[in-house]
């Protein structure tokens, strides 16, 4: 994937979590949604771009995988991925593997709601 950043491969092969496997699968989902997303360590976490930062990984997260959409409250989601009523950001979160598969359909859609409204 051209739109990989050595970055963050250097930060999954250091990450000591129990959900490790899982985060490097989102990661490669959201990477492969659109070419155009970009990657890179933004307050210690990966952190996907397209026109303004649109989630980051939340390292600490040992129970699940945790994304926060910086700007999630302003994005189309019309499968209720995302969780949260602050005015900004929200969140998407995924407990393993099985829960990813199930979900994300939808989170493509909001990866490319995200872009589709910055294009």
């Amino acid at each position: 994937m051209e739109n990989r950043n050595p970055d963050v491969d250097l930060w999954l092969e250091n990450y000591d979590n129990p959900q490790r496997e899982l985060v490097a699968k989102i990661r490669a989902f959201i990477l492969d949604c659109d070419p155009a997303v970009k990657e890179a360590i933004k307050w210690q976490a990966p952190t996907f771009m397209y026109k303004g930062n649109i989630a980051s990984f939340f390292p600490k997260a040992k129970k699940n995988v945790t994304l926060m959409f910086h700007q999630g409250a302003s994005i189309q989601d019309e499968d209720g991925l995302l969780e949260g009523d602050g005015e900004v950001s929200r969140v998407a979160r995924f407990v393993d593997g099985a829960d990813f598969e199930a979900k994300k359909s939808a989170l493509r859609t909001v990866i490319l709601a995200w872009i589709h409204e910055r294009s």
